[in-house]
């Protein structure tokens, strides 16, 4: 049996040390500072505490009450958002919540279909199908990597929605909730926003500001630009909140990962510290290596637009073999992306695109010069076809430099065992 334990234990060292040689650029992942990475481990991981801070089901949660309006109290005063709930445990479980808040069974919801960004979360095989929803799909602009305006206003006064729920896994620029704000009072719909990808920019004030812009709630995964541990949160007016909180809790949340709860609360700290100088810095490094690649000779998507305004690029790979392939290349190379569907594919198995992010690769200081660099590493692997193994051996040395999280207070090592550390 202990050899069993052991080839575990090897398997998560192994883990370390593929990522610590190689550039991680998956959009939906981030790392932790030490610190939040020290409380993932503690006793809080053991405990439960059912119910609200002062109001719990069991005894012992004394501190775990501190902790919790800390939490609380920190991201409203980051968001400024009337109430906050801290217990979803992950961007999904938020959605799904959110979405029982606010609808009932038959009612009319307009999301983004999956080819064109949407989260799989929004989709009907999911929380819709669940709820019993019926899906309008938002009208989708391809050239432009966005909502057509004009169009969806349409849509919102002639389908006359329950819900609008606006938010992206692919997510290249802001989405319109200003302009569908008008058009939902007309018929009576409440917003949704899922920022899950984007949190961290609007902590920093990037990208948008979904409540101020006319957004009734605001889920999101709390482990993307957002740099904390895996879980979500959800923002709301005042006016929602009891409807949000049944939701989330009994309705979709028992115990709500206390060890999660402390490293949130932690990491929204770092980020009204840090959050502007890290968000403004993964914008720029974006639109930068946006730009080397587009020189280099890749087909990245609205150029004319200045590629993006959030972590996310989207590049056109097809003829390159797709999607699939390219992401296996890369990986071989120590680059670590994902393949991506984009509007016109019909298979998520080998679509047309990969998306690349640079939030954790800012997160460990580089800057506009390293993007420089891993454009021509990426064009090597790609277009050039060099073997993949001579180019791995520059993403290490590369990445020598940068193995440590910054953008917080203790600077630790990124990504050794915290174990060992």
């Amino acid at each position: 049996m202990q050899d069993r334990i052991n080839e575990i234990l090897e398997a998560v060292e192994k883990h370390h040390e593929l990522y610590g040689n190689a550039l991680p650029m998956i959009a939906s992942e981030n790392i932790t500072s030490k610190v939040v990475r020290m409380l993932l481990a503690s006793d809080l991981s053991h405990r439960y505490a059912e119910g609200d801070v002062g109001a719990r089901y069991y005894q012992g949660c004394e501190y775990i009450d501190v902790i919790e309006a800390e939490a609380i109290r920190g991201a409203k005063e980051l968001f400024d958002a009337e109430h906050v709930n801290v217990k979803p445990t992950s961007g999904v479980n938020a959605n799904i919540a959110a979405l029982f808040a606010l609808t009932s069974p038959g009612d009319k919801i307009m999301t983004l279909s999956v080819p064109e960004g949407g989260h799989i979360s929004h989709a009907k095989y999911s929380v819709p199908g669940i709820r019993n929803l019926e899906l309008h799909e938002f009208p989708f602009d391809p050239d432009e990597m966005n909502i057509d305006v004009d169009a969806m206003v349409r849509e919102i006064k002639d389908k006359k929605p329950k819900l609008i729920l606006f938010g992206a896994s692919l997510f290249l620029f802001p989405h319109p909730i200003q302009e569908a704000r008008a058009a939902a009072d007309v018929v009576g719909a409440k917003i949704a926003y899922d920022g899950s990808h984007v949190l961290g920019l609007i902590a920093g004030n990037k990208f948008q500001d979904p409540l101020r812009e006319g957004a009734d709630v605001v889920t999101g995964s709390t482990h993307k630009t957002f740099p904390g541990p895996q879980g979500a949160i959800i923002l709301c007016r005042n006016a929602l909140k009891e409807e949000i909180d049944a939701a989330v809790f009994p309705g979709t949340v028992s115990n709500h990962h206390l060890h999660h709860v402390a490293g949130l609360a932690v990491t929204l700290v770092e980020m009204m510290q840090f959050g502007e100088q890290y968000a403004a810095q993964i914008q720029s490094n974006a639109k930068t290596l946006a730009q080397y690649l587009y020189e280099e000779g890749f087909d990245v998507l609205c150029e004319h637009k200045g590629f993006t305004e959030s972590h996310q690029i989207a590049v056109n790979v097809r003829s390159f073999g797709g999607g699939d392939g390219v992401a296996k290349k890369l990986e071989k190379a120590g680059i670590i992306t994902n393949k991506n569907m984009f509007p016109s594919d019909k298979s998520p198995e080998n679509p047309t695109g990969i998306r690349l992010g640079v939030q954790e690769l800012t997160r460990i200081g580089m800057k506009e010069s390293e993007m420089r660099e891993i454009a021509v590493l990426i064009k090597r692997v790609v277009i050039d076809g060099e073997e993949e193994s001579r180019v791995k051996e520059e993403v290490i040395e590369l990445k020598k430099d940068f193995c440590h999280v910054q953008y917080c207070f203790d600077n630790g090592d990124a990504y050794k065992n915290p174990v060992i550390m």
